[in-house]
């Protein structure tokens, strides 16, 4: 059996929602992706292998739909998945197994606005001139605010929530726009969930003393 006959099935209809065939790669990525990101609020570890079959599923659905930047940006997901793993179960220091919550600096606000800044800006014009992307921009942006954000999940920190947010609040009208309505209400979800995301990680943050970083931040 080729890869193409394992594949075309996942991407055959399901469901029709507002009259556009739904495959079993969104539905797929619809549950794994609302259960990773349940997963994240708790801080459970389980997310990550989660996750990455989530990106799995994306990088299919997004090539399909002409997302390019969308389904690259799932690779880097999968490579970010496994460090942030490792990030987890090993970051916390001497004489810690977890890695804690704690504020995106200064400093790191610093590298990550300028590389977004920058990424936006080269993505933009990459799929402009060299893809059939009808909506370059908007996917270079969401590209840029999800990688930043992923970098501060992978690190714990707080403030990668309201990157995700912001995310979110421009992936849910793209996505309903390229007939993705099943993903488009996904990301309405996860959108809920980063709220509470943020607020547990917030209750977390705020019930431990902060560390000598965080109080130079």
């Amino acid at each position: 059996m080729s890869l193409a006959d394992f594949l075309d099935p996942l991407q055959q209809p399901l469901v029709t929602v507002l009259d556009t065939p739904v495959s079993w790669t969104e539905v797929l990525g619809f549950g794994s992706g609302a259960l990773c990101v349940w997963l994240v609020a708790r801080q459970h570890l389980a997310n990550w292998p989660i996750g990455i079959a989530n990106n799995l599923f994306f990088i299919l659905l997004f090539t399909q739909a002409g997302l390019y930047a969308d389904a690259g940006l799932q690779v880097v997901f999968i490579a970010l998945a496994v460090y942030g793993w490792w990030t987890w179960t090993h970051g916390g220091g001497p004489g810690s197994s977890t890695l804690p919550v704690r504020r995106t600096t200064r400093t790191e606000w610093g590298w990550l606005l300028a590389a977004g800044a920058m990424g936006t800006l080269v993505l933009t014009l990459l799929l402009d001139h060299q893809t059939s992307s009808t909506v370059p921009f908007w996917d270079a942006v969401t590209t840029a605010l999800s990688l930043m954000a992923t970098y501060g999940q992978c690190r714990k920190r707080l403030e990668s929530w309201w990157l995700w947010i912001a995310a979110d609040v421009v992936y849910i009208p793209l996505y309903a726009h390229k007939d993705l309505y099943l993903t488009s209400i996904l990301y309405v979800g996860f959108l809920t969930l980063c709220v509470i995301g943020l607020r547990n990680w917030s209750r977390d943050l705020g019930g431990r003393p902060a560390t000598p970083l965080e109080v130079a931040a």
